[in-house]
């Protein structure tokens, strides 16, 4: 008869381990599915939905690309080239529309140049045979690519056309090289070419068509958003500057900093902006190079708002009796301007004319009137002129910022005119188009009219 021998502290040990992973995997299910229902039940904001909706238009798009290789008939027409309409949905779909238009029109230009040079460079290798054959497909391949990965290196090619030139860099060696082992070198670039071209036509239809996401609406916003913060940093700088330190808000210049590092968003859009069709209140020739005139000026007015921040760090040292002297009109300057910035704001966010330049510049000029006299008080107090440097310091800053605050608002108008007046060409048009119609018109019943002689008599004849 034999005995089994049970290690009861292995199997007590193996059952702690056990039970161990089996409430991790519990602990880590529960904590799936609490943050599955946190994200469905977050709210939604505007770029999360249009986020979604772009991820299920470009998986609409590689579906579609991906009939060209799951169909037989297609397929029997293309072969694994069909495989270059996937590739090109996947390179081309951005999330602008512009930005796909851009890419895609980068990646034709660079493919029909590419690979029409490299049909000829194939072509004349092939014509000269044996060893110049390798000569010539090496030749064309250096001068070629020198010279294309040189124009990338100028700004202004790499700022618009680099992924062009990528592309062309890219087909025009393929090509050669093919050309080289193969004698269907021209059939190969055809079948590449007319598939990239289906890839391209597949993203512009579902960018363009299928809630499209504009680059210009979004550089309107963006740009009318910074004139909000700007106006509720200089609210929250006054406020904090006047506010007894027992009940001192917190408040920081975020919204300062992001308008200072907003050079590089500003620009991208814009590029994207120029490569849309007119769409919406916005024209073909419409005034792009304003808005980035406009953000180097808000970016200014930024870095003068963040110029009071050692104001409000040093506002402890300035004694009470000076802030309530300056206290009136440094807080009708921070309403003035703040109500400035909205307005501002709310004129770039409908692109019209505001209507009320006037009264802006009436009330700048009355504000800084007043910090002039609240300053020359300041320096009036004599012997204790050194309690006044950090309330001067403030009063200067503010006086800038008002200075800013005018710029701001005479390119905000000049804007607003300019965008005004090509939105008004196609009425302009209108117009001339609804004139000669009357004037034909006119002529057609002059026409009709009888002929009548000296006596108002009708003439038959």
């Amino acid at each position: 008869m034999t005995s089994t021998v049970i290690d009861i502290a292995a199997a007590a040990a193996d059952g702690g381990r056990g039970s161990t992973r089996r409430k991790a995997r519990r602990e880590g299910c529960v904590g799936f599915v609490r943050c599955v229902v946190s994200f469905a039940k977050r709210k939604r904001s505007k770029g999360d939905v249009r986020r979604v909706v772009h991820s299920v238009k470009v998986g609409f798009a590689l579906v579609l690309a991906f009939l060209l290789y799951l169909l037989d008939p297609l397929y029997k027409e293309f072969g694994d080239n069909a495989m270059c309409a996937i590739m090109t949905v996947i390179i081309t779909f951005e999330f602008f529309a512009g930005a796909t238009l851009s890419k895609g029109l980068n990646r034709g230009i660079g493919t029909i140049l590419g690979g029409g040079l490299g049909c000829l460079a194939a072509a004349l290798a092939q014509e000269v045979g044996g060893l110049g054959n390798v000569l010539v497909s090496l030749t064309s391949v250096f001068i070629f690519g020198a010279g294309a990965s040189y124009s990338r290196l100028v700004p202004s090619i790499k700022k618009t056309y680099d992924h062009g030139v990528m592309v062309f860099i890219l087909t025009f060696n393929l090509v050669v090289v093919s050309g080289v082992r193969a004698e269907k070198v021209l059939e190969l670039v055809q079948e590449r070419l007319l598939t990239i071209i289906m890839g391209f036509c597949l993203c512009i239809f579902i960018s363009l068509l299928v809630f499209p996401v504009w680059a210009s609406d979004e550089l309107n916003d963006s740009l009318a958003s910074r004139f909000r913060d700007l106006s509720v940093s200089i609210e929250g700088c006054l406020e904090e500057y006047f506010s007894s330190p027992e009940t001192k808000p917190s408040f920081s210049f975020s919204g300062c900093k992001s308008v200072l590092h907003s050079k590089l968003k500003d620009e991208t859009l814009v590029d994207f902006a120029k490569w849309e069709p007119r769409h919406g209140r916005f024209r073909l020739f419409h005034p792009w190079d304003k808005y980035l005139q406009m953000g180097e000026l808000l970016r200014d007015l930024a870095a003068t708002i963040l110029s009071l921040e050692p104001c409000l760090k040093s506002s402890r040292e300035a004694s009470k009796l000076l802030k309530q002297s300056i206290e009136e009109p440094c807080e009708l300057a921070g309403a003035t301007l703040a109500w400035i910035l909205m307005e501002l704001g709310d004129s770039v966010m409908r692109m019209r004319k505001s209507g009320l330049s006037d009264d802006i510049t009436l009330k700048l000029k009355t504000v800084r009137r007043e910090l002039s006299l609240a300053g020359q008080k300041l320096g009036q107090r004599g012997p204790s002129a050194e309690d006044t440097i950090p309330s001067i310091s403030f009063l200067f800053a503010l006086t800038e910022t008002v200075n800013k605050v005018e710029e701001v608002a005479r390119e905000v108008e000049e804007l607003a005119k300019i965008a005004y007046s090509a939105r008004q060409v196609p009425n302009h048009m209108d117009e001339i188009a609804g004139a000669n119609l009357d004037l034909a018109k006119e002529c057609e019943q002059m026409c009709q009219r009888p002929k009548t002689n000296n006596n108002n008599r009708p003439i038959h004849e």
